[in-house]
């Protein structure tokens, strides 16, 4: 009687199904990683080299640099 209680193991398709839950799984996860990466990594990076090169001047730059002596070959 304590038999009947008992389900019996499911074998025909359990790896397909596990198969197929982990692939979705993780599938779902790996989309939230990228969307996580591009709003908090690479947006706020785009956004500050955007704002850095928007009033960068690389003569004024260079300019200080030679004067301080740094490359041998500018006079």
């Amino acid at each position: 009687m304590a038999s009947s209680n008992l389900m019996k193991p499911q074998m025909c398709g359990l790896l397909a199904w596990h198969l197929q839950y982990h692939i979705v799984g993780i599938f779902v996860e790996s989309l939230g990683v990228a969307a996580l990466y591009k709003f908090a990594v690479a947006e706020p990076r785009k956004k500050a080299y955007a704002d850095f090169y928007r009033n960068y001047d690389s003569m004024k730059d260079f300019e200080e640099m030679r004067k301080a002596g740094i490359f041998q070959s500018a006079k």
